[in-house]
């Protein structure tokens, strides 16, 4: 029987050993926690979501909404897991984290063709398939490991999460429920300032301490940027980020000049994350300025946000279209790693690579339709320019010939494609 080695149990990693096992190909995964842990991670668990429990939009005119829908189609893990375990966000597909990571866990162990082993690896294996998805994360040992094989250093950006608390420690008759516009259900708690509470909050967090970076060259990707980092822009730039009031006032009459929004974290809606409070503020500065917030006043804090250096290969210039490298085309590289951005996206570039794996061991080279979602992110890390390489979402801008107006027309014709795709992988096995 086929084997393939796949390092790291991130989204990624599980992604790729699930659909390889359920394909009848034995995997041995390798996962260096909990032996070594690393500065974002807080357990031992596989495919454990660090930095926000948001797997965004769940509409099909929405990328990322599509990405999750092409992955149904294969019977993607993080789909079904997420569907299991999801918690109220309105139009956003959101869930339990720790009953999520506990969940993958279970399954990628319990699966007879899966074999699970925790230790570090820093030399590759070799006469295998391996597919590395160590993710942003990787070790050093690992990362200097492919840096001499690809001849050239890994690039990075910093990553940011926020924090947790407690909704017991909310004051309601503060805080209330609703959702942007009444779209979806009231399933966010929101934190409404006035212009003098958000002036005093914002000078406060300008001012606060931060803790240390030992890096000289710190770059931020847009999505995760810290929020200390988007305030020092200038005053009003939270009130169009983050904090943005539109359509959250709580009827007709109420004009907040900024909302704080809170979304549910766990399913029994004992936790709420602080929407889009990514930060680098010291542990006792964010207890200190966040409970300044209305409504926050008396915040418990679960778990607090904190900032880690994401490393990634410039994958125009060091990976094949399948994400093979092309010094080495037995190794892969999926997730984060190879240079996509998001929960999803990582998720999704774990079954791309084992969909190419496993048709390499039936003897066949895979052509990924472009027309998807997740062949024209694949297509976009192959074509960007290597020069200024960074990572890339799920977006309908990479989508030839998509527009603001035709994108359920895209959406609809790439899930035939998927579908049809996937009957192909289906008879390979024939």
């Amino acid at each position: 029987m086929e084997q393939v080695v796949i390092i790291g149990g991130g989204l990624a990693g599980v992604e790729a050993a699930f659909f390889l096992a359920e394909k009848g190909i034995k995997v041995k995964l390798y996962e260096m926690r909990p032996g070594v842990m690393t500065p974002a991670h807080h357990s031992a668990k596989l495919g454990e979501l660090v930095c926000s429990n948001s797997l965004k939009s769940k509409e099909l005119t929405n990328a990322c909404g599509l990405l999750k829908k092409e992955m149904e189609i294969y019977n993607s893990l993080m789909t079904s897991v997420a569907a299991r375990v999801s918690v109220p966000g309105g139009n956003a597909l959101c869930v339990d984290r720790e009953l999520y990571s506990e969940e993958v866990t279970r399954i990628i162990t319990t699966h007879p063709l899966i074999k699970v082993v925790n230790e570090e690896v820093v030399e590759l294996p070799s006469h295998v398939p391996v597919i590395i998805a160590s993710g942003p994360l990787t070790s050093k040992g690992l990362e200097n490991t492919i840096s001499k094989l690809i001849d050239t250093a890994f690039l990075h950006f910093f990553d940011a999460s926020a924090p947790i608390i407690e909704k017991d420690s909310i004051n309601m008759d503060i805080a209330y429920y609703k959702s942007r516009y009444d779209q979806g259900d009231d399933a966010y708690i929101n934190c409404p300032f006035t212009k003098e509470e958000y002036y005093r909050f914002y000078d406060e967090l300008i001012n606060a301490k931060l803790a240390p970076i030992h890096e000289m060259d710190t770059k931020y990707f847009d999505a995760c940027m810290p929020l200390e980092v988007i305030a020092k822009r200038g005053p009003k730039t939270l009130r169009f980020g983050p904090l943005k009031p539109r359509g959250l006032g709580k009827d007709e009459h109420h004009k907040p000049y900024a909302v704080l929004q809170l979304r549910q974290d766990n399913v029994i809606g004992s936790l709420y994350n602080l929407v889009g409070f990514q930060t680098n503020l010291t542990y006792a500065e964010q207890r200190r300025v966040f409970r300044l917030i209305p409504g926050l006043e008396n915040a418990e804090f679960v778990r607090y946000g904190l900032m880690h250096r994401n490393t990634f290969v410039n994958a125009p210039r060091v990976l094949n279209l399948d994400k093979s490298l092309k010094v080495n085309n037995d190794i892969y590289i999926a997730g984060q790693l190879s240079g996509v951005e998001g929960y999803v996206e990582s998720a999704a570039s774990g079954l791309y690579v084992a969909l190419n794996v496993y048709a390499k061991i039936k003897g066949v080279k895979l052509e990924y339709p472009c027309e998807t979602m997740l062949g024209s992110l694949m297509h976009y890390l192959n074509n960007a320019n290597p020069e200024n390489f960074a990572p890339m979402n799920a977006n309908f801008g990479i989508v030839r010939g998509a527009t603001k107006q035709n994108r359920m027309e895209i959406a609809e014709k790439s899930l035939k494609i998927t579908q049809k795709y996937k009957e192909y992988i289906e008879s390979l096995n024939e």
